[in-house]
């Protein structure tokens, strides 16, 4: 062998153990390697890539101190300041499990959640479901979950949101507080974005101001956080010191305390007065309302009730005024009077009354007035009457109707310039007219007492007339009746003054003086003329029959309003009398009336 072929063959023999000696130290430094890394629990950081971050939905880990996985399990567990974001909205908790397949996430401890500068939820856990984009928010027993949106908190001990739709809401009973109002219900809803929330099943709102004692009651309720107004759809009450609001349709500024109520609202103040309409207008704070259709007004005070088409109502004045179909029922003096016209005005007028003398103290006193005009006709059992206007001063109890007043009782009617009647009770006391006065009492159909001056006073007793005083130019003519109960003459008086009293509406003495002239008649010979003073006229058309004929206003009725007042031009006996038509007084004149009376033989 050559000494070449001799190195070759060394070379070959030495080459396996080469190849053995590398395949065995590959061999240990593997076995090495795989035991070192059995042994190292150093947890791997995770690496948060760069690119494409801003993606629409998507869930972003933003860090974490820790991040590991088990074999089979398809979440990721994060521990340590751990950071998600989904659009502008951070989560933030202690720990949590990352579903990164379905985009959802498990948070646990001291969960966060942060939207800008504005919105901030806090809570134990939450559970964020990707496909509903729901996250539920969940507080340890004793605690709540916290969402504070600015000047709004609300708290619940499990809370939803919606992410979609920026909204959250409770169902397990929760709480809302602005810097207004606290509202409590079982079920909410609040939209951060728009301010809204919506209220429901045992709803409760309370005024958080210091002097403020407003609560709501309801079972649905939505409120407005950044205005403060509440909307009602559901039967509901408002409450505070000075009354009470019941309404199932209402839009309420906590704020301004303004109201605005639908559906026959009912508003009822501290003195027990209400006010109720299709639609109100309400100012708590002052204590103003005013009703729109079918107004109702009770004043439990006074012992009023105002009704019409539109009412405006004052509490701190204790004033109010009504049109459209203005009705006031009065009822202090136990009969009830209706009063109809096309506006009445009521209120209360504070006065002080000096001291007497120096010894003695002055005070203040106060009474309320009815104001009604025009067109205005009244009922009451015992008296009806028009006028063009009338004031009623209820202290006192006084009636004042001016143009064209007419007042009917029993089968008396009487009217002048200015009639002015006291009520006692549920009777009226006596009436006087100023300026001038007729009187006519109907005997028999077609046949009148009749007396007319410038100044009448008259007394009643129980309704009837008692005593009458009538100064200055007084007229008169009457029907004396005979012992059997019979009239057969007419007396036509002309005095200076005149005074009767009465008894059963007959009279019992009557005096006249300083000069009287007077004529007997028989009936037989009486002509037509002779049956009525000048100023004679009988209304029997106009005078209220009932409560609701006080609406009913003919033209008759107008006509007689737009003429001037009446009075004394004329004296004496007229040739042709102003009164009605009834079937004696269109006999010819001349021929002796008797048809209508009884006649003694």
């Amino acid at each position: 062998m050559s000494s070449t072929d001799k190195n070759r063959h060394n070379t070959l023999r030495r080459l396996p153990m080469a190849i053995v000696a590398i395949v065995f130290i590959t061999l240990i430094f593997s076995t090495v390697t795989a035991e070192t890394q059995k042994k190292d629990k150093t947890p791997i950081v995770p690496t948060i890539p760069t690119a494409n971050r801003y993606q629409k939905g998507k869930i972003f880990l933003e860090r974490a101190d820790e991040l590991m996985a088990h074999e089979g399990e398809d979440y990721q567990i994060l521990t340590g300041n751990v950071e998600f974001r989904k659009g502008g909205m951070f989560m933030y908790c202690d720990s949590a499990h990352f579903y990164d397949a379905t985009n959802s996430i498990e948070a646990f401890g001291n969960v966060h959640m942060e939207q800008g500068d504005t919105l901030f939820v806090y809570a134990d856990e939450l559970v964020y479901t990707d496909s509903t984009q729901l996250a539920v928010l969940y507080a340890n027993p004793g605690k709540n979950v916290r969402l504070i949106n600015r000047d709004v908190e609300l708290k619940t001990t499990v809370f939803n949101y919606d992410l979609s739709i920026d909204l959250g809401y409770y169902e397990v009973g929760g709480e809302l507080t602005d810097k207004q109002n606290r509202l409590t219900s079982r079920y909410g809803e609040y939209c951060p974005t728009t301010a809204e929330a919506v209220f429901t099943d045992g709803v409760q709102l309370t005024s958080l101001r210091d002097a403020d004692t407003l609560r709501i009651f309801s079972d649905n309720l939505y409120y407005n956080t950044h205005t403060h107004v509440a909307e009602l759809d559901v039967p509901s009450v408002i409450t505070n010191k000075n009354g009470k609001i019941f309404t199932d349709s209402a839009i309420y500024n906590t704020e301004t305390s303004f109201a605005n109520l639908f559906h026959r609202s009912l508003v009822v103040t501290k003195n027990n007065n209400t006010l109720t309409g299709d639609s109100i207008f309400y100012d708590r704070k002052n204590g103003i309302g005013e009703a729109f259709g079918n107004m109702i007004l009770t004043d439990s005070v006074n012992n009023l009730i105002l009704t019409g088409e539109y009412g405006y109502y004052d509490e701190i004045s204790d004033s109010s005024l009504v049109t459209g179909k203005a009705l006031v029922r009065e009822f202090s003096q136990g009969d009830t009077l209706h009063l109809h016209s096309d506006t009445i005005r009521s209120y209360r007028l504070i006065y002080e009354r000096p001291a007497k003398d120096s010894l003695s103290m002055g005070y203040v006193d106060t009474t309320h007035y009815i104001i009604a005009a025009h067109h205005v006709k009244f009922f009451r059992t015992d008296m009806q009457g028009i006028c063009d206007s009338l004031t009623f001063e209820q202290k006192d109890s006084m009636l004042y109707m001016n143009h064209h007043p007419i007042v009917w009782s029993d089968n008396r009617q009487i009217f002048g310039n200015i009639i002015q009647i006291h009520l006692n009770d549920s009777t009226i006391d006596y009436a006087q007219l100023p300026e001038f006065g007729f009187m006519a009492e109907e005997i028999e159909p077609g046949y009148y007492q009749q007396l007319t001056g410038k100044e009448i006073f008259a007394t009643f007793n129980e309704g009837h007339l008692r005593k009458l005083d009538v100064s200055g130019n007084v007229q008169a003519i009457s029907f004396p009746e005979e012992s059997d109960s019979t009239y057969n003459k007419v007396v036509s008086l002309e005095s200076s003054y005149l005074t009767a009293t009465f008894i059963n509406n007959n009279v019992e003495k009557m005096k006249c003086m300083p000069q009287t002239s007077s004529v007997i008649t028989p009936l037989y010979l009486a002509k037509r003329s002779q049956l009525f003073l000048q100023q004679f006229k009988w209304y029997p058309n106009l005078r209220p029959s009932s409560p609701e004929d006080v609406f009913n206003i003919t033209q008759e009725f107008l006509d007689l309003m737009a003429e001037p007042d009446p009075g004394p031009k004329h004296r004496g006996p007229s040739k042709k009398p102003a009164a009605t038509t009834t079937e004696s007084q269109q006999e010819n004149q001349g021929k002796p009336a008797r048809s209508n009376l009884r006649m003694s033989n």
